[in-house]
């Protein structure tokens, strides 16, 4: 993964922070999707994306308003809040103020400037992993189609996951598996729209049900890391080792194919439970 590029992306954000900030446009500098990205941003720093713009934004309209006689509507518009109720909300929730008592004497604002990324060397962790290249794998499952939003995405995918559980539709995808070794696949799939598609899927040659979907995982080259250990707490720290160990100290890069987990059968509390994480990668530059 080439940092050089993500510090050219966060350019791109800080240029755009007086308006609407369009993540898309900062991806692709990156060599990556919306979601990629902010999946990175994340798991390299410990703060959604969304929370860095309000950040950042934040600061430069307290500058704004200390500095100028704009209006607090004008300087809410200039940083893309069509909503004074919405730009107070944000405002208050990064300086703990509301904005009309920016000019006040002796007012604490809170400073948060740019971000940039650097590796450096970590506590050297261990990964079971191998680059594998993988045939198209045809899957059935459900799928909910969600925003690019980390901190929304993170927290509804679960509950796909429990209501798919309380209805019998796990039960009946493992049924419908046609691998030797029975395995639900959790599979995010983007689009150009700023959102992704998340299914829940199992490999089948059956027909589709009503209510179902099918789906093929283009094959490609991918790194398969092993994962043993309750989830979701097991699952969730390799998926951030990942992004902020691995990648950037190997050779590749993401490529825009899903990312595939993989869950083998058993008690998923269990610490010794076996899953797997398939990060679609390309070699650097290629």
């Amino acid at each position: 993964m080439n940092l050089s590029k993500y510090e050219e992306a966060i350019t791109c954000i800080e240029e755009q922070l007086r308006g609407d900030v369009d993540i898309e446009k900062a991806a692709k500098i990156a060599g990556c999707t919306g979601y990629h990205f902010s999946k990175i941003f994340l798991y390299l720093t410990d703060m959604s994306l969304n929370t860095y713009i309000r950040n950042r934004k934040m600061t430069l309209a307290s500058y704004d308003l200390q500095k100028s006689d704009m209006k607090i509507i004008d300087v809410a518009l200039k940083y893309g809040y069509e909503s004074p109720t919405a730009f107070n909300r944000a405002f208050k929730k990064v300086h703990g103020l509301a904005p009309s008592k920016v000019k006040h004497k002796a007012v604490h604002l809170n400073y948060h400037e740019p971000i940039s990324f650097n590796i450096e060397i970590g506590g050297n962790r261990q990964f079971t992993y191998s680059i594998e290249d993988k045939e198209a794998i045809r899957v059935v499952g459900i799928k909910e189609t969600y925003p690019v939003n980390i901190d929304e995405s993170f927290a509804r995918v679960p509950l796909q996951w429990f209501k798919a559980m309380m209805t019998g539709k796990i039960r009946k995808l493992l049924a419908m598996n046609s691998q030797e070794e029975k395995t639900l696949l959790g599979l995010s799939v983007f689009d150009e729209e700023g959102q992704f598609d998340y299914y829940i899927a199992t490999a089948t040659d059956q027909a589709v049900p009503k209510k179902y979907e099918d789906y093929l995982v283009p094959g490609g080259k991918y790194a398969v890391f092993q994962c043993r250990g309750a989830l979701p707490q097991a699952l969730q720290e390799l998926q951030k080792n990942i992004i902020r160990d691995w990648l950037p100290a190997s050779a590749y890069e993401y490529d825009n194919r899903p990312d595939v987990e993989v869950y083998y059968e058993g008690d998923r509390n269990r610490d010794d439970y076996r899953c797997e994480v398939w990060l679609p990668v390309k070699e650097q530059g290629s």
